[in-house]
């Protein structure tokens, strides 16, 4: 079985939750918490606070295709990371739970439809990609499907790449119109920003919708980049207070990809409502 065919067998199908319609925006924020993509968050604070350390120490690993975030204290990450997840910063912790308000989560889904609603009314060409091909593709894959459907043109640039790295044999494939880095056997988490460097090589899109590496590498190429990020991966929430982008979406990133059905549906409310004229619905 083709390595895209075997992912997308692994994904559970889109179902009634998926279709764009009217809800309550409490029901969203619950369903969210429910999920573990808002409240209390995978990653604990002791986690968080290593990731930041790390980050300014210029681990490659945690600048995910970024130059020049160094310079500000972790205490002014850790700040910058409560203001978009929603947390209060107890500065005499260093460990224990962090939350993320799912009302924030929703917000930043609002922005990013609106953004999205844009793309459809102009044409824009869109670049969407993930280094979570379990956690988040199929948000990405339902996103994508929708801005196609109302005007927006998703690409794949460098589709079927290959590039060896040591022992290491990497490709870029699709799935539907979502880029993904695989080892040609499945498709990989990963950091890096390589697979979206070279897909930029080959096309510069009006905007990405992104995360990691992908989203990483398209910001340092001055694209205008919607971003995923949890909370222990605070490169993106940097460049944003750094003014080097604008928005994302800080929530836990790597749950049941089922999950995320309430972004989808916080997204979908602002791209029917702005891009068509449709009513929106979404959230109430």
């Amino acid at each position: 079985m083709d390595v895209i065919e075997a992912h997308a067998a692994r994904l559970p199908p889109a179902d009634d939750r998926w279709a764009p319609r009217p809800h309550d925006r409490g029901e969203l924020a619950r369903a969210l918490v429910e999920g573990g993509v808002a409240g209390v968050v995978s990653h604990p604070l002791e986690n968080v606070l290593r990731h930041i350390e790390e980050l300014l120490a210029g681990d490659p690993d945690k600048q995910l295709g970024m130059t020049g975030l160094s310079g500000l204290t972790g205490e002014r990450v850790l700040e910058l990371t409560a203001e978009l997840a929603g947390f209060r910063v107890d500065r005499a912790a260093r460990s224990g739970p962090v939350e993320v308000d799912p009302h924030r989560v929703l917000d930043a889904c609002e922005e990013a439809g609106d953004r999205l609603a844009g793309a459809c009314r102009r044409g824009e060409t869109v670049v969407l990609a993930t280094g979570h091909p379990v956690g988040l593709a199929l948000l990405y894959l339902e996103v994508g499907r929708l801005i196609a459907a109302h005007g927006a043109r998703p690409i794949a640039p460098a589709d079927g790449v290959r590039w060896r790295e040591g022992l290491h044999r990497w490709q870029i494939r699709y799935l539907g119109p979502v880029a993904l880095l695989t080892d040609r056997a499945s498709a990989r988490h990963t950091h890096r920003p390589d697979a979206m460097r070279r897909i930029l090589a080959e096309a510069r899109p009006d905007l990405v919708l992104a995360d990691h590496g992908f989203a990483g590498a398209a910001v340092e190429a001055g694209i205008e980049t919607i971003s995923v990020a949890d909370v222990n991966d605070p490169a993106l929430i940097v460049a944003r207070g750094l003014g080097r982008t604008r928005t994302v979406i800080v929530m836990d990133d790597n749950v049941r990809p089922d999950a995320y059905w309430p972004c989808f549906q916080a997204i979908a409310a602002r791209v029917l409502g702005r891009a068509t004229g449709e009513p929106a619905g979404g959230s109430l």
